[in-house]
């Protein structure tokens, strides 16, 4: 009886082993895009013997393909790898208030396929249409099956249970996103706060300079406000969740009465619906007073501010100076090596980037800032979907591609 549980614990071993080997190898390949066998055993401190024995079983499995020859300095050279795109899809989608997006891609981050529908008012109505996209996708894709679809969504998420705890949405609350769609589609759903996806997709395809730091924030300003925070190159959700809820931070004071009892915090400040706001009084009582997308207009005030409109200027100066206030809140915080900004905001840069850093303590003795690296992202509009996309491929990256494991 001892031999035989012995035995088997060296067999969960030498399993686990080869699915951590595995899973390390698929991580590096999406990291560098493209290494040799003997770049591979250099990272993973193995021989070339027993990488090339892994290899062979992922090449066999369509894991990887081979691009062809690497530059060498003498001898035979080596044949360089990438994980395979065909293999890699899934499907993202991203409900938003006013718009929902269903997209197929790769784990390159590459889209191959959009579709989009107006939001509507109800959870149930929202998780049908989206059910219905990506049976469409499924048919046509059928390989989509064994890694799933992603789903974003805005508020209060529980990444484990894949449960809308509490939207900005008073009717998106305690909505059971992954259970609703796993139980229509057949395959695997992943749920997320629209934030933290963003994050992900940010730190994987965002550029390189965040990947290898020890703290990056992720600033999405959009329909709403919030902040991902990634640690040593994993996403910090918090014990409830609810980590990076930066949008109800507290900033400025404000008289009473505002929605949601909270005065003066950084989304009733900076998110669209309160740029436009500030763009018409400030404009004297004239502009958008309609429902339609907030961004769009967002847009419109930034190239107008960028050409220098003086009520768009001061509108997107004004909102720039409280998100600036919030980040070195936040800096101060986590001590950030980068930050990052999501929002329509940043297509006037120079005039937002001189905003935030005029709340910034000046002078070298302040350690936090004196190297901080603060940009715009350069997945625009995207990153949320992208990061629902790439929910799928952290199950499969976990198993080293074993599907089933």
């Amino acid at each position: 009886m001892t031999v035989l549980s012995s035995a088997k614990s060296r067999v969960l071993r030498a399993g686990h082993v080869r699915i951590g080997n595995r899973a390390t190898i698929l991580q590096l390949m999406r990291r560098y895009r493209q290494l040799s066998r003997v770049e591979l055993a250099r990272h993973i401190g193995l021989s070339e013997a027993a990488v090339s024995r892994i290899v062979a079983s992922m090449l066999s499995e369509s894991l990887l393909v081979e691009q062809g020859g690497e530059y060498a300095t003498g001898g035979r050279p080596g044949i360089r790898l990438q994980l395979n795109e065909t293999w890699f899809q899934a499907v993202g989608v991203e409900i938003g208030n006013w718009e929902t997006r269903v997209v197929l891609g790769t784990v390159t981050g590459r889209i191959l396929k959009t579709e989009r529908f107006r939001t509507p008012a109800t959870p149930a109505k929202t998780l049908s249409l989206v059910a219905e996209h990506v049976c469409r996708i499924a048919e046509a894709q059928p390989e989509i099956a064994r890694t799933g679809v992603g789903i974003s969504v805005r508020g209060l998420v529980n990444s484990v249970t894949g449960v809308a705890e509490l939207g900005n949405d008073p009717a998106w609350v305690h909505v059971e996103v992954k259970a609703r769609l796993t139980d229509r589609l057949g395959i695997p759903v992943y749920v997320d706060n629209n934030v933290r996806a963003a994050a992900m997709a940010e730190y994987l395809y965002g550029g390189m300079e965040a990947q290898g730091v020890h703290c990056v924030l992720i600033v999405l300003a959009g329909e709403g406000v919030g902040m991902g925070i990634v640690l040593d190159g994993k996403l910090y959700s918090g014990p409830r969740m609810a980590a990076g809820e930066f949008g109800q931070m507290v900033v400025a004071e404000r008289p009473g009465g505002e929605r949601h009892n909270r005065p003066g915090c950084i989304e009733m400040l900076t998110a669209d619906d309160a740029i436009c706001e500030r763009y018409r009084v400030l404009g004297g009582g004239k502009g958008r007073n309609s429902l339609g997308d907030a961004g769009d207009l967002v847009k419109t005030i930034c190239h107008l501010a960028e050409e220098g409109d003086y009520t768009a200027r001061q509108t997107v100066i004004e909102t720039a100076r409280y998100l600036g206030i919030g980040i070195a809140n936040a800096v101060w915080t986590f001590d950030a090596d980068a930050v990052v900004i999501n929002s329509a905001l940043t297509e006037a840069w120079p005039v937002v980037s001189a905003a935030i850093h005029e709340q910034f303590p000046d002078g070298p003795q302040f350690l936090n800032f004196r190297n901080l690296v603060l940009r715009p992202s350069v997945l625009a509009g995207e990153a949320a979907i992208l990061g629902a996309m790439t929910l799928p491929f952290s199950s499969v990256f976990a198993s080293g591609g074993m599907v089933g494991v």
